[in-house]
């Protein structure tokens, strides 16, 4: 068998200090034109004390170039592996063009909410795993290690799901959910995220991101999500941080796959 192909079947490991309440840090529209934030953002999280994220790599972001052919991008995300982040496919394109008939909810969902960017809303099976699959292997190629799979906006169809399982990937997040597809647990577990593109949006998300994170703050597993753009809105990175802040003393940051191998660890105890 080859390194490549070994890794797939390799076991998640649970980290043996692993606190009982975590916080995951996920970072997403990882990409060439987006390293430059990413980088300062991983940074700046390091010196409030989020060591470790989940970096939501997107291969080849909106048709702007293929992440392989960027080698110092390449060379970062090892260096980002290395030191304990976690790398995630996040999609393919990281965009789903307008369809000619569609419901309206379903325009709700694909353009007023993720504007075009819900991947994997409704791509077929085939489509999905080959794209799914086409992007493991070029992870692998490489160096990189991704156990998980992150729809764009989470919009992630039954049959693009399936397509993850097939593709023997560890796990995929929803809005509301983390879902271990080996064992077929789901977990409850709300994520909070930003939307930025105009003033009300913002002042709604820091509204609703207070709110919600006073309900989570009890629960086992709390999710922060973060786009590049967040982090030009300084009143929406101050607030986030102000959440890092919060749980210092009481969690402890880790990445999905370390998270949902704790899980594991914990059921067979």
């Amino acid at each position: 068998m080859s390194t490549i192909a070994a890794t797939e079947f390799l076991p998640l490991v649970a980290t043996a200090d692993a606190a009982a309440d975590s916080l995951v840090v996920s970072l997403h529209d990882v990409a060439p034109p987006t390293q430059q934030i990413t980088s300062t953002i991983v940074s700046e999280l390091g010196r409030h004390g989020v060591r470790v994220c989940s970096i939501l790599v997107v291969p080849d972001y909106h048709h702007q170039g293929f992440f392989a052919r960027h080698r110092e991008f390449v060379t970062w995300l090892r260096g980002l592996e290395a030191d304990g982040h976690e790398i995630v496919i996040h999609g393919y394109f990281h965009e789903r063009p307008p369809h000619t008939e569609e419901s309206l909810c379903d325009k709700l969902w694909t353009r007023f909410y993720t504007r075009n960017e819900g991947e994997f809303y409704d791509l077929s099976y085939e489509e999905a795993l080959r794209r799914i699959t086409t992007a493991r292997d070029e992870f692998r190629v490489q160096g990189l290690k991704p156990r998980g799979f992150i729809a764009p906006a989470w919009l992630l169809g039954n049959e693009a799901e399936r397509a993850v399982s097939d593709a023997q990937l560890e796990y995929t997040t929803r809005l509301r959910t983390v879902c271990d597809l080996r064992s077929g647990n789901i977990f409850p577990t709300r994520t909070l995220v930003y939307s930025v593109h105009n003033a009300w949006r913002r002042a709604v998300s820091r509204s609703w991101n207070a709110a919600l994170f006073r309900l989570l703050k009890n629960k086992t597993l709390l999710r922060i999500s973060i786009h590049p753009h967040d982090y030009s809105e300084r009143a929406i990175w101050e607030q986030i941080l102000d959440f890092i802040a919060a749980t210092k003393t009481a969690r402890t940051a880790t990445t999905y796959q370390d998270w949902i191998a704790d899980q594991r660890l914990r059921q067979r105890r």
